[in-house]
């Protein structure tokens, strides 16, 4: 397989643990999932040839995971709801209570991320919102086989699904990329591992809607 060629979400559905080396070189396989790994890559600082030597190696260490694309959408649509929606609610209140501490306690050092708590609060009422509209209106047209009617809430949840890509990185602008600085306290550090959970589990929540499920409704017309 020539990888260079293949967009960001070919690889992710094709190669098992593809996504985690696409984290490791903060590559948008979600939203951005559409270019090629040579369009994603350019002008980056590492080589084509880095990133190769880890899909080849992740290949090799993880031949077997589940694939989506082989699942009904009404299968698909229950593990997403039970992987993401269930677990999106149950990260970010603790995320925010978190964020709050670390302000509080933190506020006069320079490196706090000041600001988080509150952009964390959007974010869990946006996701929400997000999440209620995809549960009582697109999910249930798509497990009824209403796939062209479907079609239009689709393009908006893609489009949230944007917005939802433009906070995670605002996170990552508020944390220099989750970094804790030397001596965080404990607080600290919980806070910026369960972001980093928050950002790979809803990269991967957004990968399987944009890439797989929104897919195959449009094919099955």
């Amino acid at each position: 397989m020539n990888y260079l060629e293949q967009t960001l979400a070919q690889l992710a559905c094709d190669i098992p643990g593809a996504t985690r080396v696409f984290h490791k070189y903060k590559l948008d396989f979600c939203c951005g999932g559409k270019k090629s790994l040579a369009e994603a890559i350019s002008e980056r600082n590492f080589t084509a040839e880095q990133i190769i030597a880890d899909l080849d190696a992740v290949v090799s260490l993880q031949p077997e995971a589940h694939d989506w694309r082989n699942a009904s959408p009404s299968n698909l649509i229950d593990h997403i709801l039970e992987r993401y929606h269930n677990i999106h609610r149950i990260q970010l209140p603790e995320l925010i209570r978190l964020a709050k501490r670390v302000e509080h306690v933190h506020g006069d050092r320079a490196d706090c991320p000041k600001g988080l708590s509150s952009h964390l609060e959007y974010m869990h009422g946006e996701l929400e919102n997000h999440m209620q509209k995809e549960e009582q209106i697109l999910f249930p047209m798509i497990k009824t086989g209403e796939y062209f009617t479907a079609q239009g809430p689709i393009r908006v949840m893609e489009h949230e699904h944007e917005q939802h890509g433009d906070s995670l990185e605002m996170i990552a602008k508020l944390t220099d990329d989750i970094t804790p600085p030397p001596f965080a306290c404990v607080t600290w550090r919980a806070l910026y591992t369960g972001l980093t959970q928050l950002r790979e589990d809803l990269m991967a929540h957004i990968h399987l809607e944009n890439n797989v499920l929104f897919p195959a409704t449009h094919n099955a017309i």
